[in-house]
């Protein structure tokens, strides 16, 4: 199959053939890597996406997420319209970890995470009551090395991890800790959107959320949520959380070190437990972590891709990388865990 590298390579199709999957635009699908489809000759790209929105989220809802290679959007406004008529519906991040620049209203830089630093696979605001069920990629500049938005299969994850494990986590859930400075990560002013303590205790109260204040004007807090959901649309059971990433143990060494000596293991930044309170041993957290890498999905990033993946679905994640990467996000079609648990009516989300 030829791939456009530039309009002129195939001037009568928007799309290169490939093998027809019945879902209005052509895909290229190949082991290890996410779906791709090659657009060229597109015009505009955010009315091309607008016009191939509902064929993509069908692609997406296949596949659990697509690139599209091709639209090559010219600076960050333009990358926002496109993202913006990729998914009708936006939600704002709460409750982050890890800075962001807020290019427009929904879109955002990709978290501020040391470069050297991979960020390991989780998904997005899994410790939130309210997640979005879809997140979109704009890439304007790839590094020459590494960092690339991989992505992993929950189901597979899930089927892959011990039994006994999946059913301690199903039965407890996961606990998230947090303890809000100034020093590292995000203030809780920033979290939370507000300069106001009355402000923050009404949203934990109403978010299932414990906290108690801190001495020195800081927060602690901490929430219980499951570690196994199901899927709204088609009720697929899902590894959905961020045990591994938000652990100490998946920490640099040498950084995880520093932290505790600073902190102390009750004051890290953040920390992850089963529901009952009990630490995470180090050998349960590089298992998840080893086999997030045993079905990891990875296409390097090109200037001008733009990504699709289906959050509750798909884990992702970003790998080191040396020189600039400038990578947009946005989130979209907020769901509630209430709406992915067995029980739940399955509405519908965003596919067709």
């Amino acid at each position: 199959m030829v791939r456009p590298t530039d309009p002129s390579a195939d001037p009568d199709s928007s799309l290169v053939p490939s093998p027809s999957l019945d879902l209005g635009v052509d895909l290229d699908v190949e082991e290890g890597r996410p779906a791709i489809v090659w657009v060229s000759g597109a015009g505009d790209p955010a009315v091309w996406v607008a016009g191939h929105r509902d064929a993509l989220h069908r692609a997406v809802a296949r596949h659990g997420a697509v690139m599209v290679r091709g639209l090559v959007p010219r600076d960050a406004a333009e990358a926002g319209r496109i993202l913006k008529n990729l998914a009708t519906e936006l939600m704002a991040e709460r409750e982050a970890f890890a800075p962001r620049e807020t290019y427009e209203q929904g879109v955002y830089s990709s978290s501020k995470w040391p470069s050297n630093q991979p960020m390991c696979m989780h998904h997005e605001l899994s410790y939130t009551l309210e997640s979005p069920s879809m997140l979109l990629f704009a890439c304007l500049s790839a590094p020459p090395q590494g960092g690339v938005t991989a992505v992993a299969e929950a189901s597979r994850v899930l089927a892959a991890l011990p039994a006994d494990l999946v059913e301690r986590f199903e039965r407890e859930g996961w606990l998230l800790t947090r303890s809000y400075n100034d020093e590292i990560g995000v203030p809780w002013q920033e979290a939370f959107g507000t300069s106001s303590r009355a402000e923050v205790e009404s949203y934990c109260a109403a978010n299932r959320i414990t906290f108690e204040w801190t001495s020195d004007g800081g927060l602690r807090t901490s929430q219980r949520r499951p570690a196994v959901i199901t899927h709204p649309e088609n009720g697929q059971r899902l590894w959905f959380n961020q045990i591994a990433f938000l652990n100490e143990w998946t920490m640099m060494p040498e950084v995880r070190e520093y932290l505790v000596d600073v902190y102390g293991r009750d004051g890290l930044p953040f920390n992850t437990r089963f529901g009952n309170g009990d630490e995470i041993g180090e050998d349960v957290v590089q298992l998840i972590n080893k086999i997030y890498d045993s079905v990891t999905l990875r296409e390097p990033w090109q200037a001008g891709d733009v990504m699709l993946v289906d959050n509750l679905r798909m884990a992702h994640s970003r790998e080191a990388y040396e020189g600039p990467r400038e990578v947009l996000v946005a989130m979209g079609y907020p769901v509630s865990l209430d709406a992915c648990s067995p029980s739940a009516d399955r509405p519908q989300l965003w596919s067709a």
